[in-house]
């Protein structure tokens, strides 16, 4: 018997493959405890439906994450770091000040926890490069402008 899988079962198969399995195992293991259907012409139908939904969503997923990251890759933002004499800066810039600072200059939410800073931080006065990942496949880069304050 053929089914189709609704969860992911060890040594058979992942969420959404058809298996062929022996009658009695699909039903008394797979069937009553809702691990998988039939896979008769209705439900071979709906899956394919399924899959053709969840590839049109990621491909539009990603065109508006490839949209953003170009947005991102033009614009510029300001973050204020205390000094002291000469020129002396006392702690760094977080992940965390220069996504509340897009949201304030640009109105962008950005995942402070898709940012990845250079090696050993933000540290000094300058420009830096920020890379941030919107997609498993797209990264953008945001310039962060580190003044003082």
């Amino acid at each position: 018997m053929q089914v189709i899988l609704l969860e992911d079962v060890k040594a058979l198969g992942k969420k959404g493959d058809v298996v062929k399995v022996s009658d009695g195992y699909a039903r008394n293991m797979i069937l009553p405890k809702k691990l998988g259907v039939e896979a008769n012409k209705k439900n071979l139908n709906d899956l394919k439906l399924k899959n053709q939904h969840e590839a049109r969503l990621a491909k539009e997923q990603l065109e508006a994450a490839q949209a953003l990251a170009g947005e991102v890759s033009t614009k510029e933002i300001r973050v204020t770091l205390k000094t002291g004499e000469g020129g002396k800066t006392f702690g760094s810039v977080s992940t965390k000040e220069i996504s509340a600072a897009a949201k304030d200059q640009l109105d962008l939410e950005l995942d402070k926890k898709k940012m990845q800073l250079p090696e050993g931080g933000l540290k000094a006065l300058g420009v830096y490069e920020i890379n941030i990942k919107f997609h498993p496949q797209v990264t953008g880069t945001l310039k962060v402008k580190v003044e003082a304050e």
